[in-house]
């Protein structure tokens, strides 16, 4: 029998149009001052707008928070609850991409503890939930609208931390598709690939259950058949929605399964590089697949009628050349492609990356605990 597991997730809308809900749930939820967190790029798209007549049609008061960084960091949380406290509001919106959710997050968690953001690295470290919050995703790819997971720049000591709490879960996820017509094609791309690696990592997690196990699979078998379409064709609502529901399934594997070395790895190139978080998994994650494919090689497998690779009378090897290769290739036809070397990675960068990542808390569920020396092998075959 399956060891006992839990499942958090919060109340999910998803559909077109459903972010012209945000002023009834904020409302429901009790709201009398909501800080409305979000970023310049998609106010300029035009959402923070479409949010901020939601509140108005059901006579909400806001207050603006748009000082939010693509990798957010813990000075701007700070700001953020600074001004929250000083507005006197008493919920949280967030509409955009990872970045705005995950900085709302931690202004939450900051403003009902009364601590410096950074002091709540790690797992389950948050003693007090913060205040109601409704997240609104304008990207399918990072999930933090679902997910148990902050993830916040130091940028003093060049490193990103990870915040694990069921205390950060927003209260409500509203995922409306048209919100993600306004990206371009590589930003599409990269947070779909995001997507894409949280159910991976997921699917292999020494935390797995069947119930994310369920979730990881379905999400990478949408975001296969259809994020290339979304690419192909970006005003096709209905392609859109498909792809959000991949990015949803994979949100809800990962935030209960939690991650692996690909996550980890990232998230130092990104602590000292500041590098696009989609971008730097999709360039680490099939090599990072043939690390751990001593231990999750079955796992693996039973991605290949999702990828439609005939593994039939391949040896175990050649199974793990022709998946990680079909991975690389959808990388590929999504128009993703390099190495690190090319992004700027240098050899002599390796070492300090690794000692950060086997440090990461995404580390600690990946199939093969590596060692320092492993994380470097990978890095290398990365560049």
């Amino acid at each position: 029998m399956e060891a006992i597991r839990k499942f958090v997730a919060p109340e999910i809308v998803v559909g077109a149009g459903a972010l012209t809900l945000a002023g009834r749930y904020a409302r429901n939820l009790g709201a009398n001052k909501v800080l409305l967190v979000s970023d310049p790029g998609v106010a300029a798209a035009g959402w923070t707008e479409a949010v901020i007549r939601s509140l108005a049609s059901a006579s909400l008061k806001y207050a603006l928070f748009t000082d939010v960084s693509p990798n957010p960091r813990a000075e701007e949380v700070m700001a953020g609850a600074d001004y929250l406290a000083r507005k006197a509001c008493d919920m949280i919106v967030a509409v955009g991409g990872g970045s705005p959710m995950d900085c709302a997050k931690a202004i939450g968690i900051v403003h009902a503890n009364g601590r410096h953001v950074l002091e709540f690295e790690g797992v389950d470290r948050v003693d007090i939930p913060g205040p109601p919050m409704i997240c609104i995703p304008t990207t399918a790819g990072t999930a933090s609208d679902v997910s148990q997971f902050v993830i916040i720049s130091n940028r003093f000591e060049k490193r990103k931390i990870a915040i694990l709490s069921k205390g950060v879960v927003p209260d409500v996820a509203l995922i409306d598709p048209e919100t993600t017509t306004t990206l371009d094609a590589y930003l599409t791309a990269c947070t779909g690939m995001d997507a894409m690696v949280h159910a991976l990592e997921a699917l292999v997690s020494t935390a797995g259950s069947d119930l994310t196990d369920m979730h990881a699979r379905e999400a990478i078998r949408r975001l296969y058949r259809y994020l290339p379409e979304a690419i192909a064709r970006p005003g096709d609502i209905a392609v859109r929605q498909e792809v959000m529901f991949g990015s949803l399934a994979a949100g809800l594997a990962f935030s209960n399964a939690s991650l692996g070395a690909v996550h980890a790895m990232a998230h130092s190139i990104g602590g000292i590089f500041d590098w696009p978080h989609g971008e730097c998994n999709s360039l680490l994650v099939d090599h990072v697949m043939r690390f751990n494919w001593p231990k999750a090689g079955d796992r693996y497998r039973d991605l290949a009628a999702i990828f439609k690779v005939p593994l039939g009378g391949l040896t175990s090897s050649e199974a793990c050349d022709a998946i990680t290769q079909a991975v690389a290739r959808f990388k590929t036809r999504i128009g993703i492609s390099g190495n690190l070397a090319e992004r700027g990675l240098k050899t002599a960068d390796i070492p300090r990356l690794a000692r950060m990542a086997v440090d990461d808390p995404c580390m600690a569920t990946n199939p093969v605990p590596p060692t320092v020396n492993d994380i470097e092998t990978v890095y290398a075959q990365a560049l």
